[in-house]
Parts: C-alpha cells; structure tokens; sequence
C-alpha cells in the first residue's frame, strides 16, 4: 500500500486490526533486496471486508498466522464472526503424530467447535456447513503428492462445491515451490491417502494454484467457487523460510527442505528420523550397523510419533542436517542418490522394500511414489540417469497442465 492508503487504513481500523498489522510486520520476509513476500492472510486490507457480518468457516492448523499470531486469534480479534474451525492431519493446534485420527473437540483457548477432516469424516458434511456463509482455507502446504494437505484441500473444495459455498484462500509460499520431479502417478492401483492426484511426487504449485489444477482438470464433480488472495512479491524460485512448524515431523527448514527426498523412505526398511526430535534430515537402520559411522536411536515421542520404524534399536546411516539443502535448488531435483546408495548397502534387500498396509500385493513404497516403476528399476540396478529419463515424458506433460494454473513466475 503507499504510504496515504496506509494511514487511511490504520485510521479506519479498530485498535486489533493495528496490533495485527504491526505483528504482520515482523513476519514479512526480504529476499536478496527484492521487496517482502507477504502471504495472503498478511493482507488483511484485500479480504477482511469480504467476511465482516458473515458466519466464517475457517480450515486451520498451527502454521495459519496472520504476522506472529494464530489466524482464528486475530480474525476474532478483528471482529470476524468465526463459528467453526475444520482441522486436517495432525489437528487444529498440530499437536496429533503423523496419521493419528484425529477427534472433534471444543478448543480451549475460544470455545470454538473444532471439527477434524483427519477422523471420522475427511470431507466436511453439508450439516457442517449449514451455519456458515463463507469457508477460509489457510494452511501451509510443502508441496508434495504425499503431503495430505492438498488433499484436505481437495475435500473441502468438494463439499463447498456441493453445497454451492464460496471458498476463500489465503495462499502461501511453497517452499519447495521451485522443483517439479519424481514420478508422475497414472495407475489408480496406487491411489491411497498418502496420494489422491495425477501429479510428480513434487508439484511446484501453490495451495491457491493446486485449488485451480483440482478445479480445471476435473477432480471434481461440481466446480467449487474459489477466490484467492495472491502471495505479493513471490515467484517459484524464492526461498522461503517457514515461520511456523507446518507439522510436528517439519520441525526445521532443514526437514522442510529434505522431505521430499527423504519421505521416500517411509516404505522402506529405513527410519527417516522420526522417533527423535530430527525427523526428515537423518537415515538409518540396525542392519547398516558397520557400514555407516553415524548412529542413533528412534523411541517413541508423544505428538510426534509413537510406533517409529526400528523404535528402540540402534540405527546407522546418513546424517544429513550439515548437508547443503542450496544444491537441491541448483539441481531442481530431489535427490535420489540417498535411495539408490542405502539400498544397496542394505544386506536383506528381499525385505527393504516394505509392504502395504491395505493392500499386500502392493508395496508401501508404490503407494508414496506412485507408481511401482521405480522400485523395479532400483532392484534391477537401472543408474540414476536412466530412472530419471523415465520420468521426462510424464514430467513434461504434467508441466504442460500446470502452466495453465500458475500464479506465480
């Protein structure tokens, strides 16, 4: 805003709008010299009017903020009429471990019915959503298939579609905004809750500019009403440094910027780091003992995760919270070197590959990678290179749709 609307806007505005825009203050980040990138809901100036006097939905967790404060917090604060917050996986305050159900509840700190999108129900129902005017989705999303925010997304757009409710989303930053990669998964067989869309395990895309895929590319079966606050001052390749936790297993940049290379694990023999306090920046397992100097030992951390892989047992393997997370952007790759090296020095390689829970006859690992070609190609010994040229033609195609989507250069 230039300095006069500025002064206007701060005039107008009740004594918690100021406070929330001092707290967006501290939160904007400068990159390079370029100007701030602001998220979505630190506008409050392009969407508050849309909700005074209606009854506002909002889905929520820890990472929505406006500045410094929680998002529910400062929209009351303002004078907005929040009658309901729907939480997704690990719940409203990001509290629940990774896949936990999650329950409804009354949140302590507001009296505001909480009602979870990771229990009973993923997709709001049409008597959930029969108070309210208007639904405001902001979560920070990491930007892979296998991160169950976009599907939550793909829910709420559903139900609102349904039941002919508007959908407001406060966009954020993507922080792995600037790589597209992986596979690209064609074969319903490995559709699961781990990965519900015909995309890269990496999307390069926003929230607001996944809202537009799942809108355009016939998701589904009713078109949702979306309008979307834009991110100010942002571009794909930024860097973005999260203000917020996005989850109780992200809890450094570090873990954020690594997760899309390291989640792979999950359907492996391998324990990526959870079941200790650095979840997504360490590999190892009690079989490599030998083979790898560093070690250590996963237990099990209430809201974090109870049952880790090898929980209780001495793992050795790769430390990875030194390792250079600039080179990932450089290459625009996730890295698929750690996968191919610790497979092959994994001495039962019969069982390194895990198998699924719902269905056995298709491994954990296909489900989080989408497809099962990349599992033969590593058991058959195929080099990196030639994995990689296997994913151009989907890859390519894929960027092709996305184009039509993009908010952001």
């Amino acid at each position: 805003m230039t300095k006069l609307i500025s002064i206007l806007f701060l005039t107008i505005l009740s004594a918690g709008t100021i406070e929330c825009i001092a707290q967006i203050a501290s939160s904007k980040q400068r990159i390079s010299g370029k100007q701030e990138i602001i998220t979505g809901a630190d506008q409050t100036e392009k969407y508050l009017r849309l909700l005074k006097g209606k009854r506002i939905g909002l889905v929520a967790n820890q990472s929505s903020i406006i500045g410094t404060r929680s998002s529910v917090d400062s929209l009351l604060s303002l004078g907005i009429k929040i009658v309901k917050v729907f939480g997704p996986e690990h719940g409203f305050r990001g509290n629940a471990s990774n896949g936990a159900a999650v329950n409804n509840e009354t949140d302590a700190k507001t009296g505001i019915p909480i009602i979870s999108l990771y229990g009973k129900n993923q997709k709001p129902t049409k008597e959930q959503l029969a108070d309210i005017d208007l639904l405001v989705f902001d979560i920070q999303d990491v930007g892979c298939r296998y991160y169950t925010n976009i599907n939550t997304l793909e829910y709420v757009m559903e139900a609102c579609g349904e039941n002919d409710k508007e959908l407001l989303i406060l966009d954020r930053p993507n922080p792995n905004g600037y790589v597209v990669d992986g596979p690209v998964m064609t074969d319903d067989r490995f559709k699961s809750a781990i990965g519900i869309h015909y995309t890269p395990m990496t999307h390069g895309m926003t929230i607001g500019e996944f809202a537009q895929y799942l809108n355009g590319e016939g998701y589904l079966p009713k078109k949702c009403k979306i309008k979307i606050i834009k991110v100010a001052n942002y571009d794909h390749d930024m860097p973005y440094v999260l203000p917020i936790n996005p989850s109780p297993n992200l809890n450094t940049q570090q873990a954020v910027m690594l997760f899309p290379s390291l989640c792979m694990f999950e359907g492996t023999a391998i324990n990526e780091g959870r079941g200790t306090y650095m979840p997504f920046t360490i590999l190892g397992a009690p079989a490599l003992k030998g083979k790898y100097a560093f070690s250590y030992k996963p237990v099990g951390i209430p809201g974090m995760s109870e049952r880790p892989n090898h929980k209780d047992s001495v793992c050795y393997g790769l430390d990875l919270r030194e390792y250079d997370i600039a080179s990932l952007r450089k290459s625009r790759q996730i890295n698929l070197a750690w996968l191919i090296e610790l497979y092959n020095a994994y001495p039962d390689k019969a069982h390194f590959f895990t198998p699924g829970r719902a269905n056995q006859d298709i491994s954990a690992f296909d489900l989080r990678i989408g497809t099962d070609q990349l599992r033969k190609q590593i058991i058959a010994g195929v080099s990196e290179a030639d994995i990689r040229k296997s994913w151009e033609p989907g890859l390519q195609q894929f960027k092709e749709i996305r184009k039509k989507y993009l908010l952001y250069p």
